[in-house]
C-alpha cells in the first residue's frame, strides 16, 4: 500500500496526498499515473486501477488543490474561493462510479473522471453540510492532514493516533526525559 488513509473521509485523505504541504519540499503522492490509479483502489472506490495518464494526474491534482483551498477557507472562517467552488462543482456533475451486483457480490468500476466525480460529490456534502464545522488540522507541526473531529467533546488533536499522536507523545516523553523532569 503506497497511500495512507488516516481520516476515514475520502476527500480529506485525497487532499493528504500532498504530504507536509507547508514544508520546503512537500511529498507528492500522486506524482505518476500509477499512483493515482492505486489511490482509487486502496481507497476502496474502485476494484481495479483505472487507466490514467499525465493529463489525468494534472486534473486530479487540480481538483485536490481546489478541495484543499475550500477546506482551508472553512478552517480559517473565510469565504470559500469561487474558482475552487466552480472546479469542485464541475467534477461533482460528472458520471458516477459504476456499481454492479452479481452472483459473487458487487463490483465498482470506472474511469479516473468517475472516481474524481465521487470525490467531488463527497467534498460537496462535507463542505456544504454540518460536517464543515468538524474540520480540524492535525496538531503535529510537520503534518498538514485535515480530518473531521467526530470525537466526544470535539477535542481530537491528531489526524491519526497511531502516527502523529504517537510521534507527538513520544517526542514529549523524550523531551521530559532529557530535561530530567521524568514526570509522565
Amino acid at each position: 500500500m503506497i497511500h495512507a488513509f488516516p481520516c476515514g473521509t475520502l476527500p480529506l485523505d485525497f487532499v493528504g496526498t500532498l504530504r507536509a504541504r507547508r514544508n520546503e519540499a512537500p511529498i507528492e503522492k500522486l506524482a505518476v499515473p500509477g499512483q493515482l490509479g492505486a489511490w482509487f483502489v486502496e481507497a476502496g472506490m474502485l476494484d481495479a486501477a483505472p487507466a490514467a495518464d499525465e493529463t489525468d494526474v494534472a486534473i486530479a491534482v487540480e481538483l485536490r488543490e481546489s478541495i484543499y483551498s475550500l477546506v482551508a477557507a472553512r478552517l480559517d472562517g473565510q469565504p470559500m474561493p469561487p474558482r475552487a467552488i466552480a472546479e469542485v462543482n464541475r467534477h461533482a456533475a460528472g458520471l458516477p462510479v459504476t456499481l454492479r451486483l452479481h452472483g459473487e457480490g458487487a463490483s465498482r468500476t470506472g474511469t479516473v473522471a468517475q472516481g474524481l466525480t465521487a470525490l467531488a460529490r463527497e467534498a460537496v456534502d462535507m463542505l456544504g453540510g454540518d460536517d464543515a464545522a468538524l474540520l480540524r488540522e492535525c496538531a503535529r507541526p510537520e503534518c498538514t492532514q485535515v480530518y473531521l473531529d467526530r470525537s466526544r467533546g470535539h477535542r481530537r488533536e491528531w489526524c491519526a493516533m497511531k502516527t502523529c499522536g504517537n510521534r507527538v507523545k513520544a517526542a514529549s516523553y523524550r523531551a521530559r526525559q532529557h530535561s530530567g523532569d521524568g514526570k509522565g
